[in-house]
């Protein structure tokens, strides 16, 4: 059971990115629709997400057992705690937009989740991910320990990593 909560880290980009993709589709879907079945399913995600990984998330689940893997591309690990971080946003929104709903303010939701729907569309087609860039902001003000993602805060492994990878066979 102590496994169950967890999330996954290093990440891979590629699988979080097809999570975006998914995001987006069900953000859109509510958004043009407005049916509080597709915002439960959008907001279960991203909580499941957040409290184990793709464990208990459908989505989550396609992505990382049946999509990824069927992928003949060279695959990018990130730090997972941004990553969690901003499916921790998401799941901020989604409750928003959610409890929004619940109080008949469905055009107030519709806005909360429009939102989202730009973050998530921007992880899916540009791996930028906004939610990472608030975490590293939080990193460097000392709202986030240094201690949650070493990783982030000392870059120059992967900046070695990633010159290793530039450097052509001759």
């Amino acid at each position: 059971m102590p496994g169950l909560f967890s999330f996954p880290n290093p990440v891979n980009e590629t699988s979080a990115r097809i999570v975006a993709t998914g995001a987006v589709v069900l953000g859109l879907a509510f958004a043009a629709t407005g049916n509080g079945w597709i915002l439960a399913a959008l907001t279960y995600g991203f909580v499941a997400r957040v409290l184990t990984g793709p464990t208990l998330s459908p989505l989550g689940r396609l992505a990382t057992q049946v999509i990824t893997p069927r992928l003949n591309i060279q695959h990018k690990f990130v730090p997972g705690p941004p990553k969690r971080f901003a499916q921790g946003v998401g799941a901020a929104m989604s409750i928003v937009a959610s409890v929004l709903y619940v109080q008949d303010a469905v055009i107030a939701a519709r806005l909360v989740i429009v939102g989202l729907v730009f973050a998530a569309f921007l992880e899916a087609a540009f791996a930028f991910c906004l939610g990472c860039k608030m975490f590293a902001i939080l990193m460097r003000l000392g709202v986030i320990p240094a201690s949650v993602c070493e990783e982030c805060n000392d870059i120059s492994a992967r900046l070695r990593a990633t010159s290793a990878d530039q450097v052509q066979p001759v």
